[in-house]
Protein backbone atom coordinates (compact mmCIF):
# COMPACT_ATOMS: atom_id res chain seq x y z
CA UNK A 1 0.00 0.00 0.00
CA UNK A 2 0.95 3.67 -0.24
CA UNK A 3 1.51 5.72 2.89
CA UNK A 4 2.76 9.23 3.59
CA UNK A 5 5.43 8.88 6.26
CA UNK A 6 7.64 11.32 8.15
CA UNK A 7 11.01 9.99 9.20
CA UNK A 8 11.84 12.82 11.62
CA UNK A 9 10.54 16.21 12.76
CA UNK A 10 10.97 18.97 10.22
CA UNK A 11 11.33 16.63 7.27
CA UNK A 12 8.68 16.51 4.54
CA UNK A 13 6.31 13.59 4.29
CA UNK A 14 7.52 10.91 1.89
CA UNK A 15 5.56 8.44 -0.17
CA UNK A 16 6.46 4.95 1.08
CA UNK A 17 5.14 1.58 -0.09
CA UNK A 18 4.65 -0.96 2.67
CA UNK A 19 2.65 -3.98 3.70
CA UNK A 20 -0.69 -2.95 5.24
CA UNK A 21 -0.38 -5.72 7.81
CA UNK A 22 -3.01 -8.02 9.24
CA UNK A 23 -5.36 -7.18 12.10
CA UNK A 24 -4.39 -8.68 15.44
CA UNK A 25 -6.81 -9.51 18.27
CA UNK A 26 -9.27 -6.68 18.74
CA UNK A 27 -8.09 -4.86 15.60
CA UNK A 28 -9.61 -4.15 12.22
CA UNK A 29 -7.97 -3.39 8.88
CA UNK A 30 -9.55 -0.36 7.21
CA UNK A 31 -9.47 0.73 3.60
CA UNK A 32 -9.13 4.48 4.01
CA UNK A 33 -11.76 6.51 2.16
CA UNK A 34 -10.88 9.94 3.56
CA UNK A 35 -8.68 11.47 6.26
CA UNK A 36 -8.87 15.06 7.44
CA UNK A 37 -5.98 17.37 8.29
CA UNK A 38 -5.97 18.59 11.89
CA UNK A 39 -3.82 21.25 13.55
CA UNK A 40 -2.38 18.48 15.73
CA UNK A 41 -1.01 16.80 12.58
CA UNK A 42 0.92 20.00 11.94
CA UNK A 43 2.19 20.06 15.54
CA UNK A 44 3.49 16.52 15.01
CA UNK A 45 5.11 17.25 11.65
CA UNK A 46 6.66 20.46 12.98
CA UNK A 47 8.10 18.63 16.00
CA UNK A 48 6.05 20.55 18.59
CA UNK A 49 4.99 17.31 20.29
CA UNK A 50 7.62 14.98 21.82
CA UNK A 51 9.31 12.82 19.19
CA UNK A 52 8.80 9.07 19.46
CA UNK A 53 11.94 7.66 17.90
CA UNK A 54 10.15 6.03 14.97
CA UNK A 55 8.65 7.18 11.66
CA UNK A 56 5.14 8.61 11.85
CA UNK A 57 2.21 8.22 9.47
CA UNK A 58 -0.04 11.16 10.47
CA UNK A 59 -3.80 11.47 10.20
CA UNK A 60 -6.42 10.91 12.89
CA UNK A 61 -9.68 11.90 11.23
CA UNK A 62 -10.06 8.60 9.39
CA UNK A 63 -13.11 7.38 7.51
CA UNK A 64 -12.70 3.85 6.23
CA UNK A 65 -14.34 0.57 5.30
CA UNK A 66 -13.61 -2.52 7.38
CA UNK A 67 -11.76 -4.98 5.15
CA UNK A 68 -10.86 -7.58 7.79
CA UNK A 69 -11.31 -8.13 11.52
CA UNK A 70 -9.05 -9.82 14.04
CA UNK A 71 -10.00 -12.30 16.72
CA UNK A 72 -12.50 -11.09 19.29
CA UNK A 73 -13.89 -8.20 17.25
CA UNK A 74 -17.66 -7.98 17.68
CA UNK A 75 -18.70 -4.41 16.89
CA UNK A 76 -17.09 -4.02 13.45
CA UNK A 77 -17.93 -6.32 10.54
CA UNK A 78 -16.32 -6.36 7.07
CA UNK A 79 -18.01 -3.82 4.82
CA UNK A 80 -18.96 -1.47 7.66
CA UNK A 81 -17.97 2.19 7.32
CA UNK A 82 -16.40 3.55 10.51
CA UNK A 83 -14.50 6.56 11.79
CA UNK A 84 -11.27 6.57 13.80
CA UNK A 85 -10.38 9.54 16.04
CA UNK A 86 -7.23 10.82 17.81
CA UNK A 87 -7.63 8.48 20.81
CA UNK A 88 -6.63 5.13 19.34
CA UNK A 89 -5.92 2.76 22.23
CA UNK A 90 -6.15 2.64 26.03
CA UNK A 91 -5.34 0.01 28.62
CA UNK A 92 -8.97 -0.50 29.66
CA UNK A 93 -8.08 -1.34 33.25
CA UNK A 94 -6.76 1.80 34.99
CA UNK A 95 -8.89 4.08 37.19
CA UNK A 96 -9.37 6.53 34.32
CA UNK A 97 -10.54 3.85 31.89
CA UNK A 98 -12.82 2.31 34.53
CA UNK A 99 -14.51 5.68 35.15
CA UNK A 100 -15.18 6.65 31.54
CA UNK A 101 -12.18 8.99 31.29
CA UNK A 102 -10.12 6.96 28.86
CA UNK A 103 -8.61 10.10 27.37
CA UNK A 104 -6.60 10.48 30.61
CA UNK A 105 -5.18 6.93 30.54
CA UNK A 106 -1.43 7.13 31.19
CA UNK A 107 -0.82 4.38 28.65
CA UNK A 108 -3.04 5.91 25.94
CA UNK A 109 -1.82 5.73 22.36
CA UNK A 110 -2.93 8.22 19.74
CA UNK A 111 -3.76 7.75 16.08
CA UNK A 112 -1.32 9.31 13.66
CA UNK A 113 1.25 9.72 16.44
CA UNK A 114 1.95 6.57 18.45
CA UNK A 115 -0.11 4.54 15.95
CA UNK A 116 0.04 4.80 12.16
CA UNK A 117 -2.69 7.09 10.94
CA UNK A 118 -4.83 7.63 7.90
CA UNK A 119 -2.47 9.20 5.39
CA UNK A 120 -2.32 5.82 3.69
CA UNK A 121 -4.39 3.43 1.61
CA UNK A 122 -5.04 1.22 4.65
CA UNK A 123 -4.89 1.56 8.42
CA UNK A 124 -5.02 -0.81 11.37
CA UNK A 125 -7.21 0.33 14.25
CA UNK A 126 -8.46 -0.85 17.65
CA UNK A 127 -12.09 -1.80 17.13
CA UNK A 128 -13.00 -0.22 20.49
CA UNK A 129 -12.20 3.15 18.96
CA UNK A 130 -13.91 2.67 15.62
CA UNK A 131 -17.31 4.35 15.42
CA UNK A 132 -20.10 3.60 12.92
CA UNK A 133 -20.92 6.67 10.83
CA UNK A 134 -24.38 7.84 9.70
CA UNK A 135 -25.04 7.26 6.02
CA UNK A 136 -26.21 10.85 5.65
CA UNK A 137 -22.62 12.11 5.84
CA UNK A 138 -20.22 11.67 2.95
CA UNK A 139 -16.66 10.55 3.64
CA UNK A 140 -15.17 14.04 3.35
CA UNK A 141 -17.98 15.52 5.45
CA UNK A 142 -17.61 12.97 8.24
CA UNK A 143 -13.80 13.07 8.57
CA UNK A 144 -13.49 16.48 10.31
CA UNK A 145 -16.13 15.49 12.84
CA UNK A 146 -13.76 12.84 14.22
CA UNK A 147 -11.52 15.45 15.83
CA UNK A 148 -12.63 19.01 15.14
CA UNK A 149 -16.20 17.93 15.82
CA UNK A 150 -15.47 15.75 18.84
CA UNK A 151 -13.10 18.09 20.66
CA UNK A 152 -15.15 21.11 19.62
CA UNK A 153 -18.37 19.75 21.05
CA UNK A 154 -16.62 18.57 24.21
CA UNK A 155 -15.18 22.07 24.67
CA UNK A 156 -18.62 23.59 24.10
CA UNK A 157 -20.07 21.36 26.83
CA UNK A 158 -17.31 22.50 29.20
CA UNK A 159 -18.40 26.08 28.52
CA UNK A 160 -21.71 25.29 30.21
CA UNK A 161 -24.79 27.33 29.43
CA UNK A 162 -22.88 30.49 28.46
CA UNK A 163 -25.08 32.80 26.38
CA UNK A 164 -22.24 34.99 25.09
CA UNK A 165 -19.50 32.68 23.84
CA UNK A 166 -16.06 33.78 22.67
CA UNK A 167 -14.06 31.56 20.30
CA UNK A 168 -10.34 32.22 19.95
CA UNK A 169 -8.88 30.84 16.73
CA UNK A 170 -11.43 30.33 13.96
CA UNK A 171 -10.36 27.15 12.20
CA UNK A 172 -11.80 23.65 11.74
CA UNK A 173 -13.18 23.08 15.25
CA UNK A 174 -14.31 26.67 15.70
CA UNK A 175 -16.41 26.84 12.56
CA UNK A 176 -18.26 23.66 13.61
CA UNK A 177 -18.76 24.85 17.20
CA UNK A 178 -19.99 28.23 16.02
CA UNK A 179 -22.78 26.60 14.03
CA UNK A 180 -23.82 24.40 16.96
CA UNK A 181 -23.72 27.36 19.35
CA UNK A 182 -25.87 29.48 17.05
CA UNK A 183 -28.33 26.59 16.68
CA UNK A 184 -28.54 26.57 20.49
CA UNK A 185 -29.37 30.26 20.51
CA UNK A 186 -26.03 31.55 21.84
CA UNK A 187 -24.23 34.70 20.74
CA UNK A 188 -20.83 33.95 19.19
CA UNK A 189 -17.85 36.31 19.27
CA UNK A 190 -14.97 35.21 17.04
CA UNK A 191 -11.34 36.16 17.66
CA UNK A 192 -8.87 35.73 14.80
CA UNK A 193 -5.29 36.62 13.99
CA UNK A 194 -4.72 40.26 13.16
CA UNK A 195 -5.55 40.91 9.54
CA UNK A 196 -7.22 37.55 8.89
CA UNK A 197 -10.14 38.96 6.93
CA UNK A 198 -11.11 35.56 5.51
CA UNK A 199 -11.58 33.99 8.95
CA UNK A 200 -13.62 36.97 10.14
CA UNK A 201 -15.81 36.82 7.05
CA UNK A 202 -16.39 33.10 7.59
CA UNK A 203 -17.33 33.68 11.24
CA UNK A 204 -19.81 36.40 10.36
CA UNK A 205 -21.29 34.28 7.56
CA UNK A 206 -21.94 31.54 10.13
CA UNK A 207 -23.86 33.91 12.39
CA UNK A 208 -21.23 35.38 14.70
CA UNK A 209 -22.36 38.60 16.36
CA UNK A 210 -18.82 40.04 16.10
CA UNK A 211 -15.43 39.10 14.69
CA UNK A 212 -12.15 40.84 15.47
CA UNK A 213 -8.49 40.58 16.43
CA UNK A 214 -7.62 38.12 19.20
CA UNK A 215 -5.87 40.90 21.11
CA UNK A 216 -8.91 43.18 21.12
CA UNK A 217 -11.58 43.17 23.84
CA UNK A 218 -15.03 41.99 22.73
CA UNK A 219 -17.85 44.55 22.50
CA UNK A 220 -19.67 42.71 25.30
CA UNK A 221 -18.32 40.75 28.30
CA UNK A 222 -18.31 37.03 27.59
CA UNK A 223 -19.92 34.34 29.71
CA UNK A 224 -17.35 31.80 28.48
CA UNK A 225 -14.50 31.54 26.01
CA UNK A 226 -13.02 28.57 24.15
CA UNK A 227 -9.40 28.69 23.01
CA UNK A 228 -8.63 26.65 19.91
CA UNK A 229 -5.64 28.81 18.98
CA UNK A 230 -2.42 27.21 20.36
CA UNK A 231 -1.25 30.54 21.79
CA UNK A 232 -0.68 30.66 25.53
CA UNK A 233 -0.73 34.47 25.60
CA UNK A 234 -4.44 34.34 24.80
CA UNK A 235 -5.29 32.68 28.12
CA UNK A 236 -4.96 35.84 30.25
CA UNK A 237 -6.65 37.83 27.47
CA UNK A 238 -9.61 35.46 27.53
CA UNK A 239 -9.76 35.53 31.33
CA UNK A 240 -10.04 39.30 31.20
CA UNK A 241 -12.77 39.07 28.55
CA UNK A 242 -15.15 36.87 30.54
CA UNK A 243 -17.51 38.00 33.27
CA UNK A 244 -17.13 37.16 36.95
CA UNK A 245 -17.74 33.45 37.32
CA UNK A 246 -17.03 32.94 33.64
CA UNK A 247 -15.17 30.00 32.14
CA UNK A 248 -12.18 29.76 29.81
CA UNK A 249 -11.76 26.39 28.08
CA UNK A 250 -8.34 25.51 26.63
CA UNK A 251 -9.21 23.01 23.90
CA UNK A 252 -5.96 22.21 22.11
CA UNK A 253 -3.56 19.28 22.38
CA UNK A 254 -0.60 21.68 22.23
CA UNK A 255 -0.22 25.29 23.32
CA UNK A 256 2.72 27.64 23.69
CA UNK A 257 3.67 28.61 27.24
CA UNK A 258 1.12 30.65 29.16
CA UNK A 259 2.75 33.87 30.39
CA UNK A 260 2.49 35.00 33.98
CA UNK A 261 -0.54 37.15 34.75
CA UNK A 262 -2.01 38.86 37.82
CA UNK A 263 -3.72 36.40 40.14
CA UNK A 264 -6.44 39.00 40.58
CA UNK A 265 -8.02 38.11 37.24
CA UNK A 266 -8.75 34.67 38.74
CA UNK A 267 -9.12 35.27 42.47
CA UNK A 268 -10.83 38.65 42.26
CA UNK A 269 -13.53 37.50 39.91
CA UNK A 270 -14.19 33.82 40.42
CA UNK A 271 -13.28 32.97 36.83
CA UNK A 272 -12.19 29.43 36.01
CA UNK A 273 -10.04 27.75 33.35
CA UNK A 274 -10.72 24.23 32.10
CA UNK A 275 -9.37 21.75 29.58
CA UNK A 276 -11.59 19.24 27.74
CA UNK A 277 -8.74 16.82 27.03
Amino acid sequence: MRSMQQAAAGLPLQLVRRDPGRPGPGQVLLRVCACGVCRTDLHIVDGELPRLGHPVVPGHEIVGIVEAAGAGVERCAPGMRVGVPWLGWTCGTCAYCASGRENLCDAARFTGYHLDGGYADYALADSRYCFPLPEAYGDAEAAPLLCAGLIGYRALRRAGTARRLGIYGFGAAAHIVAQVARHQGREVYAFTRAGDAAARALALSLGAAWAGDSGAPPPEPLDAAILFAPVGALVPAALRAVVKGGTVVCAGIHMSDIPSFPYAILWGSGRSSRSPT
